[in-house]
């Protein structure tokens, strides 16, 4: 049923990109670029320029993280059942985050992300794109630059919020599992497993406000690759805080210099996800289709889709897979907690040298 969901929604979107594409042929833009739509030429010069002067020249670093980060504090910020009460539930990814920033950046779950929102304002100030249409393009340009991901789906024309999202649509890291997926199913009718494949915007992550003490931490050994530690590393027996472990939403990690979120523990270990968060173990291929699919999803969230227009050609392909799925030197299939008890936890090498300890980003 899951598989159908998820298929059905890729069927949407594709029809989107055949439809959108149609209406035109290819196009050469001033630049000299080739795109499928004329409205697409646009988003060269804020390609170049965010590439350069947001993202150290093509890099996969701390403002990618802090990009992808604010696609989804956006998108989430969406609920129909607050709808249904009569109350505004929210636009979506309609860039309310950064409009309205004086009042969501105060919401517990969105602390730290007036700095992204800073950082991007001069770029939204002189380019000819809605702020929604921006925060979106921005992260999928940002991923493009990580070894071994996906290249993400580029949509434009939404339309900029009039009102700030409600409070309390972002889920926190001390919620718990039943509550992320009520979340997630209410915003946009994410099943289970595409909860999953969103999270693997964390093996890019890292957190600055967990633990203030040691801003920069990431949730895995590789943080500069898109790959599928972050799947085996949380599935690790946790025995150590990388800080002074006395901050809500995190729990015990296996590595010094990593920090576990509580939810991403729980959901790794939970009997409705706990199978699909193994399955993207040394899974590189479905790793980059689920979500390139989920992001997709989350992207559009409160838009007309049948109003946007598809810009998929203009992100760069991501260079290739730079890692191979490891447990990390000092630990091994031993220091697994399975919680899925449907398949076998995958075979996989140890790193040789003395224990693995991560640095901040």
């Amino acid at each position: 049923m899951t598989f159908k969901l998820l298929a059905s929604f890729v069927s949407l979107l594709a029809a989107l990109q055949v439809a959108n594409g149609a209406t035109t042929r290819k196009v050469t833009c001033a630049g000299g670029e080739v795109t499928a739509n004329a409205a697409c030429c646009a988003l060269f010069p804020v390609l170049e320029d965010i590439q350069t002067n947001l993202f150290d020249g093509g890099e996969c670093g701390e403002e990618v993280h802090e990009s992808l980060r604010l696609t989804f504090h956006d998108a989430i910020g969406i609920s129909p059942a607050i709808a249904r009460t009569g109350k505004f539930g929210g636009g979506g990814a309609d860039g309310s985050i950064a409009i309205f920033a004086d009042i969501e950046t105060n919401f517990h779950a969105n602390n730290g992300v007036d700095e992204i929102i800073g950082e991007q304002a001069p770029f939204i100030a002189r380019h000819n794109l809605t702020t929604a249409d921006f925060i979106q393009f921005a992260g999928a340009i940002g991923v493009s630059n990580c070894p071994g991901a996906p290249r993400l789906d580029v949509f434009i024309g939404r339309k900029d919020a009039t009102q700030p999202a409600p409070d309390l649509t972002v889920p926190e890291p001390f919620d718990d599992v039943t509550k992320i997926l009520a979340r997630f199913e209410d915003a946009g009718r994410f099943t289970p497993a595409e909860v999953v494949a969103l999270l693997a915007s964390h093996t890019i992550a890292a957190a600055d406000h967990v633990d203030p003490t040691i801003p920069g931490t990431p949730f895995d050994s590789t943080p500069e690759l898109f790959d599928t530690q972050f799947f085996i590393e949380t599935q690790l027996k946790g025995t150590l805080f990388p800080g002074n472990g006395s901050n809500q939403g995190e729990v015990m990690s296996p590595l010094r210099g990593e920090l576990r979120l509580q939810s991403d523990a729980e959901l790794a270990r939970d009997f409705r996800t706990s199978c699909e968060w193994q399955s993207f173990v040394n899974n590189q291929a479905k790793l980059q289709s689920a979500f390139k699919a989920a992001f997709a999803k989350m992207t559009v969230l409160g838009q007309n889709t049948r109003e946007l227009i598809d810009c998929s050609d203009v992100v760069p392909t991501p260079p290739a897979p730079a890692s191979k799925a490891h447990f990390p030197a000092g630990l091994t299939r031993r220091d697994v907690e399975q919680a899925c008890f449907l398949a076998p936890f995958p075979a996989l090498s140890t790193d040789p040298g003395p224990a693995t300890s991560v640095a901040p980003v």
